[in-house]
């Protein structure tokens, strides 16, 4: 889960430079309780992206470069595991908890 969340993390790096530690990772546990809950409404894989597009999150724009990311983590997890968890929330404190690394990688990754 930690890698889901590096990489969702640098995929949504453009939003970033003007929001908060806290603010960011919110967002990206929003992102991921909505592949989550489209998971659970049996929204078809590849129509996850536009399905959540169309519901007008409240998420910078820049948060739904990691949905096809974390479609294909969520969708290779059983249904009924996912009743049981609230990913959405694992993902932000995984965020909060990782924050410098990711970070580091961003600055990394701008470098190159």
């Amino acid at each position: 889960m930690i890698r889901i969340a590096l990489a969702a993390a640098l995929l949504a790096a453009p939003a970033y430079a003007s929001e908060s530690k806290e603010e960011s990772c919110k967002h990206q546990g929003q992102v991921m309780a909505a592949v989550q809950q489209a998971r659970l409404d049996r929204v078809k894989q590849e129509e996850v992206q536009q399905v959540i597009l169309d519901s007008n999150p409240d998420w910078p724009a820049a948060y739904s470069n990691a949905i096809p990311q974390l479609t294909q983590h969520v969708y290779a997890m059983k249904r009924r595991d996912l009743k049981e968890a609230d990913l959405g929330a694992l993902f932000e404190q995984q965020c909060l908890q990782n924050w410098d690394q990711i970070q580091a990688m961003q600055k990394q990754l701008k470098s190159n």
